[in-house]
């Protein structure tokens, strides 16, 4: 046996495994969205989901619950919620808990709207809005779960894993098929960093914050959501801030339309807001 071959070829396997091993792990890298979470005191955390969709949607949310409470940090538990056209329209927010809705909200140019309310780095209360106006038509059951999981998912505090349109088989990428229903390994292992740490106070459905019903109308209408922070190279991701009367902040991810993306161009009426 020559042992300079042997020797040599294991040397060679070990460093494409290494490479292999860094490339998945840049590939997949961080996607948390900043440092934001839920203050909790203990893990597992069980985390509300007021149902203000109309009967339609509630498969697909039932099963974006089922999906992310396979996390091994928070448990999801549907509470119902008043699901009438005016609430569902306007779905503000409930302290310490996630509020989830449907509606025809117009031909404005985004899919889904994640929205959360932050106090420091932790979250208060938060929203999910499937945008009815482009989603009850055109679309298929596939990609509305698509949409309903993203949103979800980013009021734990994640961020997307992919905006180039690139396939990473989880709902937190931006897959130009919207074929991915369900989170993936690493949406699990990110909210496990996300959450390794445990905090002095809890955030979760205990804590009074205010609810922007002050705005008078929707608060999630796009002449309320503040300032852009963030836009995504192709135009499909945005992120808005807003600063309250009450010092807290309002963060906003929008999933916009393929072909909003496409009239965006180089988005700079978006900095208008």
């Amino acid at each position: 046996m020559n042992h300079s071959l042997t020797l040599r070829s294991v040397r060679m396997f070990a460093a494409s495994t290494l490479l292999l091993a860094m490339f998945s792990l840049s590939t997949l890298g961080n996607h948390s969205w900043g440092n934001y979470h839920w203050a909790r005191t203990s893990n597992p955390f069980t985390l509300r989901v007021v149902d203000s969709n109309s009967s339609n949607w509630d498969s697909a949310l039932g099963t974006a619950v089922s999906d992310w409470s396979s996390s091994s940090v928070m448990n999801l538990i549907i509470e119902a919620g008043d699901d009438s056209t005016r609430t569902r329209k306007q779905c503000r927010m409930v302290a310490g808990k996630i509020r989830s809705c449907n509606a025809a909200y117009g031909f404005n140019g985004w899919l889904g709207l994640a929205s959360i309310n932050i106090s420091g780095s932790h979250i208060t209360q938060a929203t999910s809005k499937m945008n009815d106006s482009y989603l009850s038509s055109g679309y298929t059951s596939t990609n509305r779960q698509h949409v309903m999981c993203q949103e979800i998912g980013h009021d734990f505090g994640l961020d997307h894993q992919d905006e180039s349109g690139a396939d990473l088989n989880t709902c937190m990428d931006y897959d130009d098929a919207l074929g991915n229903p369900s989170p993936n390994a690493h949406d699990y292992a990110q909210l496990e960093t996300i959450y390794s740490h445990l905090d002095s106070s809890t955030t979760i459905a205990s804590l009074m914050f205010g609810t922007n019903s002050g705005f008078g109308d929707d608060p999630d209408a796009e002449h309320n959501w503040g300032q852009l922070v963030r836009q995504s190279a192709n135009g499909r991701s945005s992120v808005y801030a807003r600063l309250n009367n009450d010092g807290t902040r309002t963060l906003r991810h929008v999933f916009w339309t393929r072909e909003a993306a496409q009239n965006c161009h180089s988005c700079d009426h978006r900095y208008d807001h």
